[in-house]
């Protein structure tokens, strides 16, 4: 059977030196001629003048020399042709073969750039940029990253007080010729995209996969990226439910944020930036996260999933991100992501090879199943078992769009195990009184903008749904938000 270090041809022909190429460029292995794709033995004719000719003319094509041996099987000779791994990129005929499992693949583009750049231990992120300076380098950026190195303990104290080159000389990120490599710029650039026009993170917020409500562009740089999508996805494009824990008021994203910062650090990290933009489309039910790029040679979507040592496209960006403590180097990011959405009772993303990139597909929480899909300037609420909904009467425009989730059980009107969604006034009402009980309506008013009146309306009507009460008299008592 043929193997990635095993193939078989029954005649020979000069156009299989091509095999013998990609042996030498992959993990080597042998040829076998004489012998049919099934494993039995042909024979081949004028075998000894073949064994003399073939070491010849892998020097002169591709100037190495495998060992030939000449064999016989039952009256029937056949040969082997054995070529180890080459230090060095070989090319035949001024093309460059590789072998892929069974499979012999024509180098091209950037999968050649990325071969040559291997077989002298670089990475496309090592390259200098040749027309970068320190004065592209965002010292900001350095300062974060050294914050979270020195907090996890993989920078000593000390680091803090090197300036921003001699941190980059550390990072191996200056060549020897004092220049800025293609990782630095990435990392801790004022303006990558000067530089590397695809290093965008793009978030949409989809109701089909035509129809796109809103979107948002994250630039900048890469060390920083996965805190601003973060920021983006808590505030704007999903929810985070509020409970209590005794006093302790606690509020979780509906999708595990250790494992989503897991995935998003996995696709800011090993993506190719030579090709577009990181893609998040967010949809009622689930999140699509696609990065460019395909798996490395000898990967596959279940060896990506199983236990499997850890590989770095980008070796240079992968080990700041290590030093910063955002990922680790033992290939236990999948791993960890699955067990936090299995405590979560979530089912675990589903991962895929897509256009040339990988495809992770994260399920939502169940609080998006809760909730009406149209937020109203104040309060919806909507009974978990049923479908009537009853919406706050807007008082002008919104001003604050944020969303938070309470679930609550109330005797009143509003039946037991409601989810009250908070947006624009109402949630700042609520915010107010819980940084100060005391306030008044008429400062609550003064500060949201809106008249008095409508201020007075407003909280009536949180307090008859249960969400906050008045202590004491107008005068002299306080509020109280409703745990």
């Amino acid at each position: 059977m043929e193997t990635q270090t095993i193939e078989y041809k029954q005649t020979w022909r000069d156009d299989f030196l091509k095999e013998v190429c990609g042996f030498a460029n992959a993990q080597g292995g042998t040829l076998y001629i004489g012998i049919a794709d099934n494993g039995d033995v042909v024979g081949i004719d004028h075998a000894q003048q073949l064994m003399e000719k073939l070491p010849n003319q892998c020097i002169m094509t591709m100037g190495i020399a495998p060992d030939v041996n000449l064999h016989e099987e039952q009256g029937k000779q056949y040969l082997s042709l054995s070529v180890k791994p080459s230090e060095q990129a070989i090319a035949y005929k001024g093309k460059y073969y590789f072998r892929s499992g069974t499979t012999l693949q024509e180098l091209t583009g950037a999968a050649l750039s990325d071969f040559l750049l291997s077989k002298m231990n670089l990475t496309w992120d090592s390259m200098p940029v040749l027309d970068a300076t320190m004065d592209d380098i965002d010292e900001e950026a350095i300062r974060y990253f050294v914050q979270h190195g020195i907090d996890c303990g993989r920078l000593t104290a000390k680091a803090s007080a090197q300036t921003p080159k001699q941190i980059l000389e550390h990072l191996s990120l200056i060549d020897k010729q004092g220049r800025l490599r293609m990782a630095a710029i990435l990392l801790f650039g004022k303006n990558p995209q000067q530089f590397v026009f695809g290093s965008v993170f793009r978030i949409g917020r989809f109701k089909t996969n035509t129809d796109l409500l809103f979107q948002d562009e994250i630039k900048g740089n890469i060390i920083e990226m996965a805190d601003e999508v973060m920021d983006y996805l808590r505030g704007k494009y999903l929810y985070s439910p509020v409970h209590y824990e005794g006093m302790q008021r606690v509020e979780e994203l509906e999708i595990p944020e250790n494992a989503l910062r897991e995935l998003l650090y996995n696709a800011i990290v090993h993506r190719d930036y030579r090709g577009v933009h990181t893609q998040m489309k967010v949809y009622d039910d689930k999140i699509r996260l696609w990065n460019d790029g395909v798996l490395p040679d000898g990967y596959n979507l279940q060896s990506l999933i199983a236990e499997h040592s850890s590989y770095a496209r980008n070796k240079l960006i992968a080990n700041a991100f290590y030093i910063a403590g955002f990922i680790e180097n033992w290939g236990r990011g999948i791993e960890k992501v699955e067990e936090e959405f299995a405590a979560a009772n979530l089912p675990a993303p589903v991962f895929e090879t897509d256009c040339g990139g990988v495809l992770v597909t994260i399920p939502r929480g169940n609080v998006t199943n809760n909730v009406t899909n149209s937020i109203t300037n104040n309060v919806t609420k909507t009974q978990v078992n049923g479908s009537n909904t009853d919406d706050y009467t807007p008082f002008g425009d919104v001003t604050k769009n944020i969303t938070k989730t309470i679930t609550k059980t109330s005797k009143g009107k509003v039946a037991k195990n409601v989810t009250i969604v908070l947006s624009g006034y109402a949630l700042m009402v609520v915010e107010m009184i819980e940084a100060n009980p005391k306030v008044t309506t008429a400062c609550m008013a003064e500060t949201i903008g809106i008249a008095k009146k409508n201020l007075i309306t407003l909280t009536n009507n949180l307090q008859r749904d249960g969400i906050i009460r008045r202590i004491g008299s107008n005068r002299g008592g306080h509020w109280e938000v409703i745990k």
